[in-house]
């Protein structure tokens, strides 16, 4: 089993690097909106705590299946000992299985990542974006609440990728990530 942890700031691209390194890799997308956007139609709110119940059945639930991996992609705040701890936790639930973990950490400027804060596909799959006023308010503030960026060296992973895809597509991006690990 393959884990790929796709991380990175608000409209960097996570979601659709992960759309075109599933169709070259055979690898599943569970990007966190999946599990966001369905919550927030229910309950009117984000609810951290049905989130993240949703996400655990399903992590369990993959990591025990013969499927070849997954893609999931993740704002990682490094400020923030809660989201380390989860991060740790998530590999935990597929360590048994003798997974393979993998992380990429996307990166380009705020200025791209507003730009991209409004494309189709992100407005498509995330309804709670399409108010691309209130989504660009919330990209800038979570900028300036939070550490978003790993510092050099500070993920300790086998398997880590910085991919600066400012200038790459989609496409290009997944290209890269599928060659630097040999997925």
């Amino acid at each position: 089993m393959k884990l790929v942890l796709l991380i990175g700031s608000g409209a960097v691209g996570k979601m659709t690097v992960g759309q075109e390194l599933a169709k070259i890799t055979g690898l599943k997308l569970f990007h966190n909106h999946m599990t966001i956007e369905p919550v927030l139609e229910l309950f009117g709110t984000y609810n951290q705590r049905v989130v993240g119940q949703i996400r655990e059945v399903i992590f369990k639930e993959f990591a025990a299946s013969d499927q070849y991996g997954m893609i999931f992609t993740y704002m990682w705040a490094f400020d923030m000992q809660e989201d380390w701890d989860y991060i740790a936790h998530v590999q935990e639930i597929f360590a048994p299985y003798n997974t393979e973990v993998y992380c990429v950490e996307l990166i380009a400027s705020q200025e791209v990542r507003l730009a991209r804060n409004a494309t189709e596909n992100r407005l498509r799959n995330k309804k709670s974006k399409q108010d691309v006023e209130v989504s660009n308010s919330r990209l800038i503030s979570e900028d300036a609440k939070y550490r978003l960026m790993s510092r050099e060296g500070e993920l300790p992973f086998q398997h880590y990728l910085r991919l600066d895809n400012t200038a790459l597509s989609p496409e290009e991006a997944a290209a890269k990530i599928k060659e630097a690990f040999a997925l």
